[in-house]
């Protein structure tokens, strides 16, 4: 009988362990996969090792055409767009295109010419935009990431790392634009100039076509680089981005962002922690028309929790100021609301004015302002006497 027992606690110890789910094995060199409303890691490979990303490049160069430049604006194409490397449309000297089209040519079909033309519109020279590209890397938190160009051909010079890159990629994917050029599977591309040529863009990015919930982002290939992709998909109320740098060929670096994903939507439970709706703080103001202004997240907060974590280690601390001074404009970030997992923070959403407050007069802003100088002595004793 306690033979039979054992063996039985052993099958269900088994069984138990094979319902667990397995990190994957990818064939790439270095990969990452994260969360992308929070950027929480859910699983890395060499993830700092410093790689040629290859067009994956241009997420940046869209990033940055994007934001600078008005969606009609016309470019005309110069002879090193024309006759750039590996470019995918007929393009002629004397051509015009709108911005849209390029960034769309760009993204869909890697057209390095393309990058080129944009490179030249937002900064004037690929020099120039390169900087401008690594002034924004550095803005995201890229450490180990330097540009020369805009799209991506090969230069012993222009590296990065699967981190990076998800950084790039994560705050693309904010971008509501950029999300819908990066989704597209086909699209017509017309001509300026002449106005009656168009072409038409199909996306290197096969996984739009198949894997369930895929929205981006963007396929890379050089000699040097190897495979490499940068892959987002949506199930449910869960995002993820996988980054692959050097994998063996074009097709390898899908199989490996499909296991990313697949472990990745297994692991990964997504839990509102924060609903802007249903909080509101209250600061209060000096020297203003009125003595408060409420305060708001700027947006829902949900986090991923992975396998085995627990609710109830989550908590939320609100980082405001006791007082602010007027005028405080509606929407002005005045403090933070802090996610913290176990202690530790995790995530971070801004707290925002919810309206606007004039320089002025009020009695009671103007007592706010009298006890300023109480409340600081008070914080500086408190502080010193409980440290």
């Amino acid at each position: 009988m306690r033979i039979l027992l054992m063996m039985l606690v052993m099958l269900f110890s088994v069984s138990v362990a094979a319902a667990q789910p397995v990190e994957p094995i990818i064939q790439a060199d270095a990969a990452i996969l994260i969360e992308s409303g929070t950027g929480r890691v859910i699983y890395e490979k060499n993830a700092d090792q410093v790689r040629p990303p290859a067009s994956m490049t241009k997420m940046m160069t869209c990033i940055l055409g994007l934001e600078q430049l008005p969606r009609k604006t016309l470019i005309p194409l110069s002879n090193a767009a024309v006759y750039a490397e590996d470019n995918s449309f007929q393009w002629k000297p004397g051509d015009v295109m709108q911005a849209d089209e390029l960034l769309l040519g760009m993204m869909m079909v890697s057209d390095n010419g393309a990058a080129i033309a944009v490179a030249q519109a937002v900064s004037g020279s690929v020099p120039q935009f390169a900087a401008a590209m690594n002034e924004k890397a550095a803005e995201l938190g890229c450490t180990n990431t330097n540009f020369v160009n805009p799209n991506g051909l090969p230069n012993r010079n222009h590296y990065s790392t699967a981190r990076d890159m998800a950084k790039i990629a994560m705050y693309g994917m904010k971008m509501p634009d950029f999300r819908k050029i990066v989704s597209a599977i086909e699209e017509p591309i017309h001509w300026s100039s002449p106005s009656n040529k168009m072409d038409v863009a199909i996306t290197t990015n096969e996984m739009l076509e198949y894997y369930t919930g895929m929205n981006g982002i963007k396929t890379g290939w050089t000699n040097a680089a190897g495979g490499c992709f940068a892959g987002s998909a949506m199930r449910g109320s869960t995002e993820l981005i996988a980054i692959i740098m050097h994998s063996p060929d074009t097709r390898t670096r899908f199989d490996d962002t499909a296991k990313l994903l697949d472990y990745g939507f297994d692991v990964v439970k997504m839990t509102k922690v924060l609903n802007k709706d249903r909080v509101s703080k209250i600061v209060f103001v000096q020297n203003g028309v009125q003595a408060t202004v409420h305060v708001r997240p700027l947006e829902d907060l949900n986090f991923p929790l992975l396998d085995g974590e627990d609710t109830k280690k989550l908590k939320i601390v609100y980082e405001l100021p006791e007082m602010a001074e007027a005028p405080i404009r509606q929407g002005k970030t005045l403090g933070y609301a802090r996610l913290k997992y176990d202690g530790e923070v995790v995530a971070s959403v801004p707290m925002i004015a919810e309206e606007s407050v004039e320089r002025g007069f009020s009695v009671l802003s103007k007592l706010v302002g009298f006890a300023a100088p109480v409340v600081t002595i008070a914080q500086n004793v408190l502080g010193a006497f409980f440290a």
